[in-house]
């Protein structure tokens, strides 16, 4: 079988469709540097203070007492102690945080999506939810200490500090669960509803499951977000340099507080243990965002 040179010179040749002009190549091209540089823009801040937390930072964070040891007992010129005391107060009152905020949130974003679709309740509910996602933290702290220290008469605590950051945690867990909901396919909830199956049992056992992963990722993330907020923390409790368990009594001391104050204190020791405490806070939210990532792959739905 011949081919002669005709055959040979179209197959060489690509179809109109496929051939790039020098405009659209010249376009192409600019894109890509612009978006190079506004990525490499974005980047370079980013690794700048993460080398100057690793510099200034990892000395404290290598001392044999950072993770054992508090800072009682230490003079604001004296170098040492460790950031147990703050590292405690900062995940108990996340947990509480956590604790509150994901059964109600979840709760409000079924609400919303499976149930209260137009009605009254539900746009009262989702307009709160909008204002919430706009708080300024330090609003949180100021209306917990309202009610929780002016009008209730109880002392500043761990507790109200949770309280805080609930206030802040709880709209993201809401639109989180939200969109995950919506995500799920409308043919699982009808072929549930066809085999005769409650709503409540079809939500529990079919959709919830379904959005479990990016529901639990968003918590996380909530979680992480949080746990930085600071003008709660000087509202709502006083910092202790001792380690405190008790939520509902007392001072307690917490990462962000801890690197306020340190830095308060304006001597070389206290910017020695300011930079450790942002490192260690840097490294738990880190920590927090790797198991985020961990759950979602864990809980994703598996389609084969």
């Amino acid at each position: 079988m011949r081919t002669d040179a005709a055959d040979v010179e179209s197959l060489a040749t690509p179809p109109a469709f496929q051939r790039i002009g020098l405009a659209r190549k010249l376009k192409n091209n600019t894109a890509t540097a612009v978006f190079t540089a506004a990525f490499t823009v974005a980047v370079i801040p980013l690794l700048w203070v993460l080398w100057t937390l690793i510099e200034r930072g990892l000395a404290p964070m290598l001392t044999p007492t950072w993770w054992s040891h508090s800072f009682n007992g230490l003079l604001p010129t004296d170098f040492g102690g460790g950031i147990y005391h703050a590292l405690a107060g900062t995940l108990l009152q996340g947990l509480v945080c956590t604790a509150i905020s994901v059964p109600l949130g979840v709760m409000v974003g079924i609400y919303l999506i499976e149930y209260g679709q137009g009605s009254r309740l539900a746009k009262v509910a989702t307009f709160m939810v909008d204002i919430l996602s706009g708080l300024p933290s330090i609003v949180a702290g100021l209306f917990i200490y309202a009610l929780w220290i002016t009008t209730f008469g109880l002392s500043r605590s761990g507790f109200a500090v949770a309280l805080a950051l609930v206030l802040l945690m709880l709209p993201m867990v809401v639109r989180v669960t939200e969109t995950m909901l919506l995500i799920v396919p409308d043919e699982l909830r009808e072929a549930s509803y066809a085999l005769g199956v409650p709503k409540w049992k079809t939500i529990v056992r079919i959709v919830l499951p379904t959005a479990l992963s990016g529901i639990l990722t968003g918590v996380m993330l909530g979680l992480a977000r949080v746990l930085g907020e600071t003008a709660p923390l000087l509202i709502l409790v006083g910092y202790s340099s001792a380690i405190n368990f008790n939520l509902f009594s007392g001072e307690m001391a917490s990462l962000p507080l801890t690197i306020y104050m340190e830095r308060s204190t304006a001597t070389a020791a206290g910017d020695y243990r300011m930079w450790g405490a942002a490192l260690t806070l840097v490294l738990v939210i880190m920590l927090i965002n790797l198991v985020a990532t961990l759950l979602s792959k864990l809980f994703a739905v598996k389609t084969k």
